[in-house]
Parts: C-alpha cells; sequence; structure tokens
C-alpha cells in the first residue's frame, strides 16, 4: 500500500515537474501503470488526448532507453524536439541523416546517453541495428500510429507488419501500441499483428466535446464558402486540407488576395520550403496552412482553432484524425467539409486502378462510409462514434445536422419508388447516372445501347433536375435503402424492397433536396438591398424599353440580386456573377460598371436586409409579448433573442426605449450579477466566458464522483 501511494507520488511529481501537469486525462494514468508494470498495452486516444505523454512518462521513471517507432520524419522531429525542450535526452535515426550522424547515435545508445530513439518501422530490416539494440537496456517499445499495422485499417503499411518479429527478437520486452483510430476489428488485429501477451486495452470515448462539425456540399469550387468560414476565424491558426497539389497552391494564392496570411505545403515541395512552412506555421507567422495529407501528423500545435476540407476525404479515419487537429488545448474549435457527389466518383476511380481482392473491396467499403457519413441526417459526432465502434448521445449543440433547428419534412416517397423501379427495371446493372439518365428521358448512346429508352419508367422523372434526383439518391443511401457495390453498380436492399412494397415512407430535410441553389440565394438575400435593388431594375426596364424586349432578356432577376449584392468594379468580377458571360459583358458591362460604382457608398451606409428570424422576432414584439415568451414561442434561448434585439435596433425597427424596455425584462440572480461585475474588475467577459467553458470541462470529473 505504501509503495502504491509513493508511486502515486513520484507520477504526479515528475507529471507536474516536468511536463507541467496538475492531473491526468483520460485513460493516460492507466497506460503509464502498465508500461511501469511491464505489462503490454494499446491505448486509442483521440488526437488530442495526450498519447505521448503515456509513453514519455513512465520511461522517465525507469532504467533503460525507450524505442519509438514512429512512421513519419517530421513526428520524429517535433517529439525530439520537445523532449529535448524539457532536457530529456532524446534523437531519432532515420534516413534523412548521414551514415556518420546515425552512427554517432548508435555510440550514444551503447555508452547509455539517451532516454529516447525514435526510428521508422523500416530501420528493424536492419542487421547493424538489431545488433545495437540487444547490446542495449531497452524497458520497453513504443509503437506509435498503431493503425499501420493492420491490413483492415485505412493506412496499412507493409513495413509495419514487420513489426511482428519484436516479440520473436526481445520477447521479454514490453510493447506499447497507440493510435487515435481503430475499429474493434482494427484493435484486434493490431493485438494479434504485433504478438501482445495478454494486454491492456484503453479505448477512449471518440467524441471530441470542444469540437463543432460543419459538413456542407460544395457550391462551385466552394472558394466563397471557405471565405466566409475563414472570416469568422480571424487571425487564428488553421489547416484547410485539399486533395490535389494544384489545389494546396491555387487556394493558398486566393487566400493571400484576400489579404489572409497563408501558404501552401505538399510532398512535392522542395524539403527547405517545406521546412520553412512547417516552422512559419508552428511559429505563429503564419495563420494558415493549406495543404495535402502530408501535412498534420508531425504537428503539436496545441492552438489549432479551425480545420477545413476543400473535398471529401477518402476515410473516416483520414477524416477523424485530421478534424483532431484543431483544438487539442480543449478550447472551442471549429471543422468544415465542403463535398460533391464528384468526389466520391474521383476517389473510386482510383481504386478502381487497385488489384482485385480483400484489400480493394475493404477500401471501397470506407469510401462509401465517407461519403453515407457526408450525405447524413444525423448527428456527426454520433455517426463517427459509431464508425469506430462507440456508443454516444447526440452531441445537440456541436454539429451542423444537431443545430439547424426544425426543418421542413417533403416526402419523396413517390419519387424513392421510381428511383428505385428503374434501377430494379435496369437489372440493378448500372450506377446512380445512368439510373438518372433513365428517369429523365436522356437520349444519349448509353440509354439507347442498352434498350433502356423503351422502360417503363423512361422519363418519368424528367420534371426533376439532375441535382433533385442525386438528393434523392443520396437519401436512399443514407437510409440503407440502396447500397454501392463494385463498379459503382446500385443495389436495392431489403429497406429498398419495402419502399417498393409501399411499406415504407421516405422523407427528406428541405435542405438537403436541391441543397446548392438554395443556398446560393439564401447568401444572396442575405446581403443585398432593396433601394440599391431597385436602381438595377430601373436600369434593366430602361434599356430594355429602349431595345423593345422584355427585361428578362437583359439580366433575369437573379443576375440582378447579385450584381446589387456584390457591385463588381471590374468587367473580371462582373464575369463571376451568375448569368453573365462574355456577350452580356460587351452589349451591358460599361453602363451597369457605372451604377455599381455609383451605388457603392451607398452600400455601406445602408443596414443589410434582414432575414425571416429577424422578423418572426419584430412580429411578435409588435404584438407586445415580453422577452420570456418571445423566447417560448421562438423555441430559441434568451440570448438568441436579446441578440435579435439588438440587430432590429440597429435598423431602425425597434427604438432605443423599446430595446431598454425589453432588456430591463431580463432577471439576473442579484449574487450573480454581483460575481459578474467582480470578476469584470479582473478581465473582460471574453476570458471570463473562457473561465467558464474551462470550470465547465474540468469540473465534471468532480462532480460525477
Amino acid at each position: 500500500m505504501n509503495r502504491r501511494i509513493q508511486g502515486k507520488a513520484i507520477k504526479t511529481k515528475f507529471l507536474k515537474d516536468i511536463f507541467g501537469h496538475n492531473s491526468f486525462r483520460t485513460f493516460q494514468e492507466e497506460t503509464v501503470d502498465s508500461i511501469l508494470n511491464h505489462r503490454d498495452v494499446l491505448t486509442i486516444l483521440p488526437t488530442g488526448g495526450g498519447k505521448s505523454l503515456c509513453y514519455q512518462l513512465p520511461s522517465i521513471m525507469m532504467e533503460g532507453v525507450t524505442i519509438v517507432i514512429s512512421p513519419l520524419i517530421a513526428l520524429m522531429q517535433d517529439q525530439v524536439l520537445a523532449l529535448n525542450q524539457l532536457d530529456i535526452e532524446a534523437k531519432m535515426i532515420n534516413s534523412s541523416q548521414t551514415m556518420e550522424q546515425n552512427e554517432s547515435i548508435y555510440q550514444d545508445l551503447l555508452q547509455n546517453r539517451l532516454k529516447f530513439v525514435y526510428v521508422a518501422p523500416e530501420r528493424f530490416t536492419s542487421n547493424d541495428f538489431i545488433s545495437v539494440l540487444h547490446r542495449i537496456n531497452i524497458n520497453y517499445f513504443v509503437i506509435d500510429e498503431a493503425h499501420c499495422v493492420s491490413e483492415w485499417g485505412h493506412e496499412f503499411r507493409s513495413e509495419y507488419r514487420n513489426l511482428n518479429r519484436l516479440k520473436q527478437m526481445f520477447p521479454e520486452t514490453t510493447i506499447a501500441a497507440f493510435t487515435a483510430t481503430a475499429t474493434k476489428k482494427v484493435e484486434a488485429d493490431i493485438v494479434k499483428s504485433l504478438n501482445l501477451n495478454n494486454p491492456t486495452i484503453l479505448r477512449g470515448k471518440t467524441q471530441r466535446d470542444n469540437l463543432n462539425i460543419d459538413i456542407k456540399k460544395r457550391v462551385s469550387n466552394g472558394r466563397v464558402q471557405l471565405l466566409n468560414f475563414i472570416k469568422g476565424h480571424k487571425n487564428d491558426s488553421g489547416i484547410i486540407y485539399t486533395y490535389t497539389r494544384k489545389e494546396t497552391q491555387n487556394i493558398a494564392n486566393f487566400l493571400q488576395d484576400n489579404n489572409i496570411s497563408a501558404k501552401a505545403y505538399h510532398a512535392g515541395l522542395p524539403t527547405d520550403v517545406k521546412n520553412e512552412v512547417f516552422k512559419d506555421f508552428t511559429h505563429d507567422r503564419i495563420n494558415i496552412v493549406v495543404a495535402t495529407i502530408a501535412f498534420g501528423m508531425g504537428i503539436d500545435k496545441s492552438n489549432i482553432r479551425f480545420v477545413a476540407h476543400t473535398s471529401m476525404p477518402k476515410t473516416m479515419e483520414n477524416y477523424y484524425q485530421e478534424i483532431g487537429r484543431a483544438g487539442r488545448d480543449g478550447l472551442p474549435s471549429n471543422t468544415l467539409l465542403l463535398y460533391s457527389k464528384a468526389d466520391e466518383v474521383q476517389k473510386r476511380m482510383q481504386i478502381d486502378d487497385l488489384p482485385n481482392g480483400d484489400y480493394k473491396n475493404l477500401i471501397y467499403k470506407k469510401l462509401e462510409a465517407m461519403y453515407l457519413y457526408c450525405i447524413s441526417s444525423s448527428c456527426r459526432h454520433q455517426s463517427i462514434a459509431k464508425y469506430f465502434d462507440d456508443e454516444i448521445e447526440e452531441c445537440k449543440t456541436l454539429c451542423d445536422n444537431c443545430t439547424k433547428g426544425e426543418v421542413q419534412k417533403v416526402d419523396i416517397t413517390v419519387d424513392a419508388m421510381k428511383f428505385i423501379s428503374a434501377i430494379l427495371r435496369s437489372e440493378q446493372k448500372f450506377g446512380q447516372n445512368h439510373i438518372i439518365d433513365i428517369l429523365r428521358g436522356s437520349k444519349n448512346q448509353k440509354i439507347k445501347q442498352f434498350g433502356h429508352d423503351s422502360l417503363s419508367v423512361y422519363g418519368i422523372g424528367n420534371e426533376k433536375s439532375k441535382n433533385e434526383w442525386s438528393a434523392i439518391c443520396d437519401r436512399l443511401l443514407d437510409l440503407k435503402a440502396l447500397y454501392i457495390a463494385e463498379h459503382k453498380v446500385l443495389k436495392i436492399g431489403s429497406v429498398g424492397s419495402d419502399i417498393l412494397k409501399k411499406k415504407v415512407e421516405v422523407l427528406i430535410d428541405e435542405d438537403k433536396l436541391g441543397y446548392v441553389q438554395k443556398e446560393e440565394l439564401e447568401a444572396h438575400e442575405l446581403s443585398y438591398d432593396e433601394k440599391i435593388l431597385e436602381e438595377f431594375k430601373g436600369l434593366r426596364t430602361q434599356i430594355a424599353n429602349e431595345q423593345n424586349v422584355p427585361a428578362y432578356v437583359i439580366f433575369g432577376d437573379k443576375t440582378l440580386l447579385e450584381l446589387s449584392s456584390k457591385l463588381p468594379v471590374t468587367k473580371e468580377e462582373m464575369l463571376e456573377i451568375h448569368g453573365i458571360g462574355e456577350g452580356k459583358i460587351e452589349k451591358y458591362a460599361d453602363v451597369f460598371l457605372e451604377l455599381c460604382i455609383r451605388c457603392k457608398p451607398t452600400k455601406l451606409k445602408q443596414p443589410k436586409k434582414l432575414t425571416d428570424t429577424y422578423v418572426k422576432t419584430l412580429e411578435l414584439i409588435e404584438d407586445n409579448n415580453d422577452i420570456y415568451t418571445i423566447s417560448q414561442i421562438r423555441d430559441l434561448q434568451l440570448p438568441t433573442i436579446v441578440l435579435h434585439i439588438n440587430v432590429l435596433n440597429e435598423h431602425k425597427k425597434i427604438n432605443d426605449e423599446k430595446r431598454v424596455e425589453l432588456l430591463n425584462q431580463i432577471v439576473i440572480p442579484k449574487n450573480i450579477r454581483n460575481w459578474c461585475e467582480e470578476g469584470m474588475k479582473f478581465e473582460d467577459l471574453k476570458q471570463l466566458r473562457q473561465y467558464l467553458y474551462l470550470f465547465e470541462l474540468t469540473n465534471n470529473g468532480s462532480k460525477n464522483k
């Protein structure tokens, strides 16, 4: 008992004195204890869960050197640097160093001068290296990113498979394996592949309580959506993941053109350039890195406030790891994923080139799971947890699906039956695009080649656009009514059969049906000013009268809405507007650009148009409801109603007296008000809110005891 207490005291002292922490996070202490007790352990914790400390602390408490097997040089560099900063002797052996440098490290090992040595798994094919290991005192092996061991994982690496030799070569030496991403199947494969001996298995919860997840269907190239997202993170650190090297540079240039501090990073850049970008980011000399997945695993930067994806990742494992790089300090952080069906098609074509076999089928399934996640209407955090065989409650406040409020449901049962019937009539041998072509009555060669223009379902859905049918297909995939088989072929599941038999009703959220068009319209409605729009309509009418043509022939209303919102000042900017091509530029650019320039000063002075949510609150105010009644009727929290009142006041919809009257109705307990006023003597409100959030997080443990 006394020895246990003494051990606890030593652990706590090292934890505080060396690493600066007052307490352990979830499963850290259990992992440390397993290693100290010379027991194999597999610890699965989300990115930011503190895996490094789990193996660094026990080594300091033990005799001998720890050999850490890691897949990336950048990851090794980061860890070695961090340990050296703590005055702990650590070095790495890898291919980026000269033979002389590596030989020098071998000598340090033999002279017992090191506490940690980081190596790549390939190093274990070197007889010289193995010979050195047999001559030193190894306290335990650490295998980082252990999911790479498993052929069922998302990043299987054959060189990791060779690590099954560790137990053969060093049967008495403990192995501690770590990963952030492992399903139960991968977990079992890791244990089997590494020959772990009766290991302790510690699996943390997948949910990151400080991460907000937002997923949107990409509009055009997604640049506007990305810019709107980033503008909410002024001067914050963030990572933007792209699919191609070319796109990293294009987006970095785009952000720079918008006065945002950003640089590109990808594997094709010279090493000195990559190192410079890495250093600029970690040293806060730039705010944003735009990167392929080559960037991130070696980052131990805790204050990354946001992560964005401009296209759909290949797997849930990739996605979960990448968003996990935001908010490692535990503070609120945001993630954005922009996707389209084209992302899934593009990645599926790459998989098509792989040799047939179990691995190829596995990658297909992982890609399908990622796409189903994007189109799902379920809680994002809960969906991630389910993928990793975990169970959690809906987040309620931390993802787009849980916070979008009440959404109109649209009954698409008849359309669903049409879609499934078309799959059935074409013998379940075709993909989504072909089925949509059948329904819309396409006259393309493939339809005629297979005689599908003679099917009873041919042309029965020609009133709907491709986007609408694509959304209906997504909903059926989400419901498991359909599934994607090899070669992108759509197959009908049991739910799909029940839909055809009219046993199941199919509903879709209105915002998922024709989503792209609606988002464009909402963005315009939020920004244009009615008075300026009237001027554009007047000019259009004048030109139409002069040419004796209908007004819409000049420009449609949608084009005028966008013109009045963006007020372009060059022909190049005007070409970016919906409905304007080179022909219209030649005819009308000069006169409309003149109006845009004339309206700019007015635009700056005019308030933006109020959206429906503010108008509904205003109507309740005009009916003389008190602030609590308004909150109850709108089913919105009180702070949101206060925000509405302030905005309505700014727009002169309610006067100052009415605003004060409404806000005075709010009852704040005297002791709470006094506490706030006392706190503001030392900190501003923003800092107080942050302390409250931290208090809530750190107090949960004591509250539950």
